[in-house]
């Protein structure tokens, strides 16, 4: 299986998600699960972050549609999450079945982003390895181009959504991805802080046929 992990806004690979979700995949891989793990550092330009990730999903599939591919599952957290059904769809219009999980996924990123627009930093950054970036009106009109109306398999989505997220609304969230496995928590908050307790569920799903 190949797996893509897609952080959130301002975000990294140093997240506690993608950090939570990456030792279980290793621990997978220690137990014989052949597992393509792949959680790039994404570029502030959305168009920049969602072509990278298209290559990296599609090219392998593509470039050679009649050799037997290894199942492919996305996950993304907050605007990963919005950049991880937007892939999803994307590879379904061209015959590739991925699965997707959802971690509080950003809903209209174009609409609650603007109100970032300036000099912002990363949460994760101590100094300026990953540095700060300028997300400008043109960020936001990359966002609207990206984002998409259609999720034709629900069957292939998974989404862990949290009542208590402090950013984005959970009526939202569930009303626009329509993940038929959802898994709503009552309170939680936009981080999924105790997400080690979803973490192999999340997994499984992903390794599902």
């Amino acid at each position: 299986m190949r797996l893509l992990y897609l952080h959130g806004f301002r975000s990294s690979p140093q997240s506690a998600k993608a950090q939570i979700m990456a030792a279980r995949v290793a621990k997978a891989q220690a137990n014989g699960v052949e597992i393509e793990w792949h959680c790039p550092q994404l570029p502030p330009s959305p168009s920049e972050a969602f072509e990278m990730i298209w290559q990296w999903a599609s090219l392998p599939l593509l470039g050679n549609p009649k050799a037997v591919q290894p199942p492919l599952a996305i996950m993304g957290s907050s605007l990963g999450g919005f950049y991880a059904a937007a892939l999803t769809e994307r590879l379904l219009r061209v015959g590739v079945y991925a699965r997707c999980v959802l971690l509080n996924p950003a809903v209209h990123p174009a609409r609650d982003l603007a109100a970032f627009i300036g000099r912002v930093k990363n949460w994760h950054a101590s100094d300026d390895k990953w540095g700060g970036f300028e997300f400008t009106q043109q960020h936001v009109q990359e966002l609207r181009a990206i984002e998409t109306e259609d999720f034709s398999r629900p069957e292939r989505y998974m989404a862990v959504i949290a009542k208590g997220d402090e950013l984005l609304d959970w009526r939202e969230m569930v009303s626009r991805y329509p993940a038929k496995s959802m898994l709503l928590l009552a309170r939680g908050d936009h981080a999924l802080t105790g997400f080690e307790k979803f973490a192999d569920r999340a997994l499984k799903f992903c390794r599902d046929k």
